[in-house]
């Protein structure tokens, strides 16, 4: 009986070969040589086609999670095209790509017009989304939506503005962004401390009553007044886009600068006008400023000495958390409720604003590619 070499054993059982001309040719091929290398063949071809087939699987899934239906999400915004929601929209982008979903549609109003928002709203119910991420600046206005979503069966998430303080004003799963009154007073806490002498003092906002601003103003206030120092803080509408902030910001400062002591601003288009006024008319010694959000014109007048600091409230997470909650609470049938998430609170001054100049990247808009950045330093 002629020698079976192992590896055509192996190749034998590996492939569950039946008696027949292949099996044969394997046991008894013309030399022993030529069958190991044919069983060889037959081995490498088998894992190859096994590494692909469990390639092809892990492409079509994210992580352990099983393939899943193509979940459209829609995002309701107040100002569509203002900077500030530049790296809310990378990360919307982002988070949908790494779960290999469609982008979320970005959609609502250019200039806070709630009846577009709202109108917005309803198209994408009747849409059929499967998620709804809708920037709630009034607490009354999207309660029936929001309610007719839900009864629906389409989750809905509020994000960077959820109604009153208290009162977000409809049955939405969960808020994800900052804690609006609560940023206002540590903007209020840092006016006064800027502000020994007290003064005149100036808080720009780009639309009064809205819930993803007043909140702000209406803490600066409280902490101001809570200070006991002699300031006297008036808050003038400077409109939601940033034409008309320059306009507004610029006739304002001109015409009190030299009475002027500070200059502040709760969004992020007011926010980088003021830096640019206050260079303007060189004011950086004779008036403290600040105001909230991270543009690249805001970071740049900080670094300047044109702005004395910004509020950071991460705004990439705001688009890329609603996307990871609404994906997940349509994965678990619902079992996996959204928590609610304050996306924090960052100063940012001319002592740390360094590492924000020196990267260019998608979670402060500075960059439209996405990218491995190293970390340098400590944690602070």
């Amino acid at each position: 009986m002629r020698k079976v070499d192992p590896k055509v054993e192996e190749a034998v059982e590996t492939l569950n070969m039946k008696d027949g001309p292949t099996r044969r040719t394997l046991l008894s091929g013309t030399g022993l040589i030529s069958a190991t290398a044919a069983a060889s063949a037959l081995l490498a071809a088998c894992s190859s086609s096994s590494s692909s087939s469990t390639a092809t699987e892990a492409k079509n899934t994210a992580g352990n999670f099983p393939k899943t239906p193509a979940w459209k999400f829609a995002f309701v915004n107040h100002v569509t095209t203002n900077p500030f929601f530049v790296p809310t929209q990378y990360g919307l982008a982002d988070a949908a790509a790494l779960l290999g979903l469609p982008k979320p549609s970005w959609t609502g109003s250019a200039n806070s017009n709630v009846p577009q928002m709202v109108s917005a709203t309803n198209a994408a119910i009747s849409a059929k989304a499967n998620g709804l991420a809708v920037a709630v600046i009034s607490a009354t206005a999207f309660t029936t939506p929001v309610a007719n979503a839900m009864n629906d069966g389409i989750p809905v998430l509020s994000y960077n503005a959820d109604g009153n303080t208290g009162d977000p004003g409809t049955n939405r799963l969960a808020y994800v962004g900052q804690d609006l009154f609560v940023s206002g007073q540590a903007l209020g806490d840092r006016i006064a401390a800027s502000m020994p002498s007290g003064g005149d003092a100036v808080g720009f906002i780009a639309t009064p009553g809205t819930a993803n601003i007043q909140p702000r103003i209406d803490g600066a206030k409280a902490a101001i007044k809570a200070s006991g120092k002699n300031i006297n803080f008036t808050s003038v509408a400077s409109g939601a886009e940033l034409p008309q902030e320059n306009t507004t910001i610029n006739s304002y400062v001109l015409a009190h600068k030299s009475s002027l002591k500070g200059i502040f601003a709760v969004d992020a288009g007011s926010t980088q006008t003021v830096g640019a006024i206050v260079a303007k008319y060189s004011l950086q010694h004779q008036v403290a400023s600040g105001g909230f959000d991270l543009t690249p014109q805001t970071l740049s007048a900080i670094n300047s000495g044109s702005l004395g600091f910004t509020i950071d409230q991460q705004p990439y997470l705001q688009g890329f958390l609603p996307v990871l909650s609404l994906y997940l609470f349509n994965l678990s049938g619902g079992l996996v409720n959204p928590p609610e998430t304050n996306t924090g609170l960052t100063f940012v001054t001319k002592a740390n604003v360094g590492p924000y100049l020196n990267t260019t990247s998608r979670f402060e808009g500075s960059s439209t590619q996405q990218k491995l950045i190293t970390r340098s330093g400590a944690i602070a």
